[in-house]
């Protein structure tokens, strides 16, 4: 029983540590991964969240502005309007008669 026990021992001990090399090249294999995604990533010119949410304040701002702008040239449109004419009073023409 002693050398059968002997060989699990090997055989549980030798599983054990093609499990933790298994992991190691797990883990190294993510890692390495990680890092050609970076990379490759890094080179589409994507920006970050912070500068995104930036342009984006910065352009709802335009916008707003823009909206105040158009409403005062509509108002000082408005009152450089001349003022219309108002109608001259028609001659009165006696029927039949050519103008």
């Amino acid at each position: 029983m002693q050398s059968q026990n002997r060989i699990f021992d090997d055989l549980v001990k030798m599983m054990n540590g093609v499990a933790g090399t298994m992991a190691g090249m797990g883990r190294e294999a993510e890692t390495s991964m990680r890092d050609k995604m970076r990379e490759w990533v890094g080179g589409m010119d994507f920006v970050a969240r912070d500068e995104f949410d930036a342009v984006k304040a910065m352009a709802v701002a335009a916008r707003d502005e823009n909206e105040a702008l158009k409403k005062r040239i509509e108002a000082l449109e408005l009152a450089a309007r001349p003022a219309p004419a108002k109608p001259k009073a028609a001659k009165a023409t006696k029927p039949g008669a050519k103008s």
